[in-house]
C-alpha cells in the first residue's frame, strides 16, 4: 500500500467496516444504476474458461464423484 494513503491497518478497518455496512454494494448500486440511465452499461457477460484456474493448493485434492450430487454438468 502506498504511503500516501495512510497506515494500511486503518485502511483495513475502514474497508472492512464499510463492505459490513454494505457501503460498497450501494457505490456498486449506485455506479451502475448511472450507467444504466446513461446507456453506457453493457450486461453481456463472458467467461472463457481457458483462462479459469484452480489454485496451486486446490490442484490435489481429492474429489468427491459419484455422490447422490455430482457438481459438474455434462453437456
Amino acid at each position: 500500500m502506498p504511503e500516501r494513503f495512510g497506515n494500511w491497518n486503518t485502511i483495513y478497518k475502514n474497508f472492512n467496516r464499510w463492505s459490513e455496512q454494505g457501503v460498497w454494494a450501494r457505490v456498486l448500486e449506485k455506479t451502475q444504476s448511472l450507467a444504466q440511465q446513461s446507456g453506457d452499461l453493457d450486461w453481456v457477460a463472458s467467461l472463457d474458461s481457458t483462462i479459469v484456474r484452480v489454485h496451486q493448493h486446490g490442484a490435489t485434492l481429492p474429489r468427491a464423484t459419484g455422490g447422490p450430487v455430482e457438481l459438474q454438468e455434462v453437456r
